[in-house]
């Protein structure tokens, strides 16, 4: 018989380049696969829009890691000069220190992994998407710059859903045009008449369920939840 996963729920302090960065980590139990989220640029781990999706995906079977790619000290920086919000390179390397962490601690190790991007995460979710083939199994962007991860689109295989505003025309385009240079299956969806942060009524509510459907499609059971069956 296998043991039945109890659910989790803990503040967490993430070992990345350096760093010990905060995170709030909820695995539900017989969970299909864990969520690492990539807030936008200004933004943090208590993003409201964030943490909807987050408690969705959590009420679908999925764990969730919502943290913060900076120290509260750089938060401080960030806020007067604006710089490290656009450091792809450091971000994106955090958010991999993430993913390997993940692969390692209690509750999660062993499960199929995704990467959830907005605005300029949505660049880091697919840089760590690119850095760990064997490991993400998934990306989603919400709003995102997908553009910013450069020649990092080419290696990306997992695949890759980009939901962007009908409204947000110019992150439109940059998404169509990342989407071409994306290696693995990809799918640009489109929220009609949705803006940037997706404020309308049902436009976040569209996201999460497109976000679902492309987890259950992406994301295999583990193996304990089959034989569980």
């Amino acid at each position: 018989m296998p043991i039945e996963q109890q659910p989790l729920q803990r503040t967490v302090e993430v070992p990345a380049s350096g760093a010990e960065l905060a995170g709030d980590l909820v695995v539900p139990a017989g969970a299909r696969g864990v969520v690492l989220f990539a807030h936008g640029s200004g933004s943090s781990r208590h993003s409201p829009r964030n943490r909807q999706v987050a408690a969705a995906l959590q009420g679908a079977g999925f764990g969730t890691l919502l943290m913060d790619l900076l120290t509260e000290a750089e938060e401080e920086v960030d806020a007067g000069t604006r710089e490290l919000r656009f450091d792809i390179p450091l971000l994106a390397g955090r958010l991999t220190d993430a993913a390997d962490w993940l692969d390692a601690a209690d509750g999660t190790a062993g499960l199929p992994l995704a990467t959830f991007g907005a605005s300029t995460g949505a660049a880091a979710a697919l840089i760590t998407a690119a850095d760990r083939p064997g490991r993400v199994r998934a990306v989603i962007s919400r709003g995102g710059r997908p553009d910013l991860a450069g020649e990092a689109l080419g290696r990306v295989q997992a695949p890759a859903l980009l939901i962007v505003g009908g409204a947000d025309q110019q992150v439109l385009e940059l998404n169509r045009t990342a989407a071409v240079q994306l290696a693995g299956e990809n799918d640009v969806a489109v929220v009609p008449g949705a803006t940037h942060l997706f404020p309308e009524p049902g436009a976040l509510e569209e996201v999460i369920d497109r976000s679902i459907d492309w987890l259950h499609r992406w994301l295999p059971l583990p193996p304990a939840a089959v034989a569980a069956r």
